[in-house]
């Protein structure tokens, strides 16, 4: 039972790793559920050192899950200073069009000559 949920949650991560190189974010959310439900499922098995000892492969799957795992990290990271670099310039247009009276009154007035 615990390897399969750590294989349903490498391939969670799989698919959203592929899914963010690719640049499709149209799952996002579906990956951040199933992770989160492997994620509760296996934090739950693991509680019990009897699972553990019992499933002795356990140990290479989870260093396979971990490796994956900082990889997700690694590009859900970049993915996110992206985000902030583009809001902070979205931000910073905003700004120097709102102090260069581009959305005035007084300069709409006068375009259209009301």
């Amino acid at each position: 039972m615990l390897m399969k949920s750590l294989e349903r949650l490498e391939e969670t991560l799989d698919l959203e790793t592929a899914a963010l190189l690719s640049r499709d974010l149209r799952n996002l959310d579906e990956f951040n559920r199933r992770k989160s439900q492997s994620l509760l499922e296996i934090s739950r098995m693991v509680r019990s050192a009897e699972a553990i000892a019992m499933e002795g492969s356990a140990a290479k799957q989870f260093e396979r899950l971990k490796t994956k795992l900082e990889r997700n990290q690694e590009i859900l990271q970049r993915h996110m200073r992206a985000v902030q670099e583009i809001s902070v310039l979205i931000s910073g247009a905003i700004q120097a069009a709102e102090s260069d009276s581009t959305y005035s009154a007084h300069v709409m007035h006068g375009a259209y000559g009301a």
